[in-house]
């Protein structure tokens, strides 16, 4: 339905992992790397982005986003790449698809053509735009926007509301 993979009426919804994919790839085709703390806010950018000035005004990514200590979080993104602990995340040439048991596992190759062309462009602008910043640059920035502020409890994942970051990324 539509010219978009994964798309719901038109309208671009990614799962986050082949969104993770991308950014991890780009990044490296570009050498900016990339670490697990600088991917969830990336993340959390592309996702604001998408909310308050895509054409869709939709999310890129189905999974939500939750306010924990180290900032914005995407609880399966995290858990996918916390392996790398705080070292850049190699290229992605493929990944493991799991079935219903171990015998029902695949691994798939990596394609880029899983995101559309449009989408690509959008993503490539938000991670050039934070190229320079470090993980902790961005967790810092990102602690001190209201999305964040509201949503924190300690000890707790708290959704950060679409609503949100909508109200906050459109009033600047």
């Amino acid at each position: 339905m539509g010219e978009y993979p994964n798309s719901v009426r038109g309208v671009s919804m990614y799962d986050v992992l082949d969104v993770c994919r991308y950014i991890i790839n780009y990044s490296n085709e570009k050498e900016y790397g990339v670490s697990n703390l600088k991917l969830q806010k990336l993340l959390y950018f592309v996702q604001a982005y998408y909310l308050c000035f895509s054409h869709s005004k939709g999310r890129c990514f189905r999974e939500d986003i939750e306010a924990w200590e180290i900032g914005p979080v995407v609880p399966r993104a995290y858990c996918e790449y916390s392996g790398y602990g705080c070292g850049n995340i190699p290229e992605i040439c493929s990944y493991f698809v799991y079935g219903t048991s171990l015998w029902n596992t695949v691994r798939v190759p990596y394609s880029s053509e899983m995101i559309h062309k449009r989408d690509k462009a959008i993503i490539e602008s938000v991670v050039d735009k934070f190229a320079d910043y470090s993980s902790i640059d961005l967790m810092q920035l990102t602690q001190d926007q209201s999305p964040w502020e509201m949503a924190y409890q300690q000890g707790v994942g708290t959704v950060i509301s679409d609503e949100c970051i909508r109200r906050y990324f459109t009033q600047e």
